[in-house]
């Protein structure tokens, strides 16, 4: 986990450096500052930096990683990594739902945006929810 913490580290470092560079940069220019391109760097930068504090904190609560180790083989990290399940048809609903919202938003047909947002809405509810229908057992 802290290779991972350091990758995350460096990525932050090295865009918001890009960023303020962009900033100036372009700023020097005729045109102005280039303001998409640094928001881009700034917002990148900044998403960086939350998953790298994100896996900080989860990395106090584990235990060593094997890729934590330098002499570590690819087979010490063997094993179930977790639930998948390859016949759900949500994840593909869900695209649609959001290629919809695309799509409305594109030509600004407010009532095809709705719509695709309300789908979204139960799409991702049925994705999360998948193994969660009926009676609980406790």
């Amino acid at each position: 986990m802290n290779a991972t913490v350091r990758i995350f580290d460096a990525l932050f470092i090295f865009l918001a450096v890009m960023g303020i560079g962009y900033a100036y940069l372009t700023g020097t220019s005729r045109t102005g500052v280039e303001w998409v391109g640094t928001t881009a760097f700034v917002l990148s930068a900044g998403l960086s930096l939350l998953i790298g504090g994100y896996l900080r904190f989860v990395a106090r609560r584990i235990s060593t990683l094997p890729e934590d180790y330098e002499e570590a083989e690819v087979s010490d990290g063997a094993g179930e990594l977790g639930f998948f399940s390859p016949h759900s048809y949500w994840p593909v609903l869900v695209a649609f739902s959001i290629f919809i919202i695309g799509y409305g938003a594109a030509f600004w047909n407010w009532w095809v945006l709705i719509g695709g947002a309300v789908a979204l809405i139960i799409c991702a509810s049925g994705l999360v929810f998948e193994y969660h229908w009926g009676r609980e057992k406790h």
